[in-house]
């Protein structure tokens, strides 16, 4: 029999280093400490049946309420299946805590069913690995486990913030010997190990030197990347105010969207990068920039070609700068460094520098807009203005990997909502999207919408089950272009591609544009959903309808791929047009 001692006091650490969301997937060697996190008092417990599913759920579940969640399964190719979000949490260090159980030691590398090699499963994605000895009853053991669950959340929580993995042996028969539930008089569990850390800070002479490289920029930048701090928005608004310099926001920098001085925000920096008279005479000499790579390809080519001075801010040591250009890292928590700088800069009046990107950020958002009201047929970005009317403060706004994502850059604009927006861009695959999504909704004070594609829809439908399952509401906003629209916009779909031997552009569909006529919404409504169909012209009105509402509704918009591409091009070349003219 398990140790139900043991177990309880193991799920008692966990609790007490502060976790408070589990995630289950059926299984039968995982049974004991399914149990135990089902009767703890402290942890919320949900049951997904699909396993890469769970892994986004939870994934999405860390990210909204920023605290750590474990994820459990049992032996086997089940415990695999979290690998994807297991990248994906590493990439954008999200902390879980996952608990993988599995077959005791006589029973592995021999043929034994449901037996596979679990040891650092998950490779480098994973922070630290362990496996826990089976419990026996002796108080050592136990003193062990109870060490190694509160090591397991500290490293998960601890920068860079990542997924852990504890391997879990269990030896037959799998039911606890005893009660799992804690005794009212052990409700209440101190940590067997806890971690006091600090964050990383730039000691005065430092900071100076890095003030002073900031002061004798003509020509900066801030560049605002993907980042889940929030109090980073309003310091990086105070450093702009204080240098006079634009921020170019990425749209899930969390700068584009809140109640914090926006002045000085930048919305639409993918089309004022792109190569043209306007920018050949507004390069950047230094660019401060924060996060994750940006989610603009034009803006990183700016970087490559220009090769301005680069700093970069990043508090947990990391390497992120994809640009291969010269780079300063700075290996300190970026919202107090940046803070600090604001308090040594002092220039007073704003430069023809910040006015000309303001005024040709001002000039693309109005040109979009009237482009945009003009059209009259169905457009890929016309989701996020709408959603950025429709959302209310407190909501939790998702995109979709591909070109939901690039189009939320083009098109969300700047708003004083307190809408926090968010995507899965560590790894930047299509699985899982709705499954973390959903997740978010499980724990988010406040509505969740997705805009999502149809390939990353159909590749993650199991995540409506657990919708269904745990009564969870949100809105889905999906772009059906019938295939990979994303592959319409690369050189596999050009004509100058189609190189002897190359079989395209013959395979291109079969390859690339991958169409599948799949009508998605009897399937909504047979796991739950329901589903809508919309025009681009009702959007907003769908979204206010569908925002606050229970239940999982799907506002499907159809476009069409190959036209999706010439109006971004032809919305590149009307804007592009326009900033020509503020060029002398």
């Amino acid at each position: 029999m398990s140790d139900a001692a043991g177990l309880r006091a193991f799920v008692a650490a966990l609790v007490a280093a502060g976790v408070r969301e589990a995630v289950v997937c059926p299984g039968s060697r995982s049974t004991p400490l399914a149990l135990a996190l089902r009767a703890a008092a402290g942890i919320r417990v949900r049951v997904l049946y699909d396993e890469r599913a769970a892994g986004f759920f939870a994934l999405g579940m860390a990210r909204t309420s920023r605290r750590p969640v474990v994820l459990l399964a049992t032996s086997g190719t089940a415990v695999v299946e979290f690998a994807p979000a297991a990248v994906e949490a590493q990439l954008s260090r999200v902390p879980l805590v996952l608990l993988t159980a599995d077959r005791p030691a006589e029973l592995r590398d021999r043929g034994a069913p449901q037996a596979i090699d679990q040891a650092h499963l998950f490779g480098r994605a994973a922070k630290w690995f362990t496996e826990l000895p089976l419990l026996d009853g002796n108080p050592v053991t136990l003193a062990h486990w109870r060490w190694v669950a509160g090591r397991a959340v500290a490293m998960a929580t601890e920068g860079p913030v990542g997924p852990v993995q504890v391997n879990v042996p269990f030896r037959e028969p799998l039911l606890p010997d005893g009660p799992l539930e804690t005794p009212a008089a052990d409700a209440v569990v101190e940590a067997f190990v806890a971690v006091t850390a600090g964050k990383r800070t730039l000691d005065d002479d430092a900071l100076g030197a890095l003030a002073g490289r900031i002061a004798r920029a003509e020509r900066g930048l801030i560049l605002a990347g993907p980042d889940d701090d929030p109090a980073l928005p309003g310091a990086l608004a105070a450093l702009a105010a204080a240098t006079g310099f634009p921020i170019l926001a990425d749209p899930l920098s969390g700068l584009r969207t809140g109640p914090h001085d926006r002045g000085l925000v930048v919305a639409h920096a993918d089309q004022l990068a792109r190569p043209g008279p306007w920018i050949d005479v507004h390069v950047p000499d230094l660019v401060l920039r924060t996060g994750a790579m940006p989610t603009s390809k034009p803006v990183v080519e700016l970087l490559a070609r220009t090769r301005p001075e680069i700093l970069v801010l990043d508090g947990d040591a990391g390497w992120r700068e994809a640009a291969l250009v010269p780079v300063t890292f700075v290996h300190a928590d970026p919202a107090d460094t940046v803070g600090r700088l604001a308090s040594l800069q002092s220039r007073s009046a704003e430069s023809a520098w910040t006015a000309d990107w303001l005024e040709a950020d001002r000039l693309a958002g109005e040109v979009m807009d009237a482009w945009l009201a003009a059209l009259g047929e169905p457009f890929e970005g016309a989701p996020w203005p709408a959603l950025a009317e429709a959302l209310p403060d407190g909501a939790v706004l998702w995109a979709g990997s591909s070109m939901p994502v690039r189009d939320m850059d083009a098109w969300l604009p700047s708003t004083d909502r307190a809408i926090t927006v968010r995507s899965n861009r560590g790894a930047n695959g299509i699985d899982g999207v709705v499954s973390t999504a959903l997740g978010s909704a499980a724990v988010a004070d406040g509505p969740v919408a997705l805009v999502v594609g149809d390939m990353a829809f159909l590749h993650d439908l199991n995540a409506l089950v657990a919708a269904r399952l745990h009564g969870l509401s949100a809105t889905i906003v999906l772009i059906n272009n019938d295939g990979g629209g994303i592959f319409s916009f690369l050189p596999q779909a050009q004509p100058a591609a189609a190189q002897p031997g190359t079989g395209l552009p013959e395979h291109y569909e079969e390859l690339f544009g991958t169409p599948h006529g799949i009508d998605v919404g009897p399937i909504v409504a047979a796991l739950g959903g329901e589903h809508r169909p919309i025009e681009s012209a009702h959007l907003q009105a769908a979204i206010r309808d569908s925002v606050g509402r229970p239940g999982v509704r799907v506002l499907e918009l159809r476009t069409d791929r190959a036209q999706n591409l010439q109006l971004h091009r032809e919305l590149a070349a009307v804007v592009a047009k326009a900033l020509a003219g503020l060029v002398p």
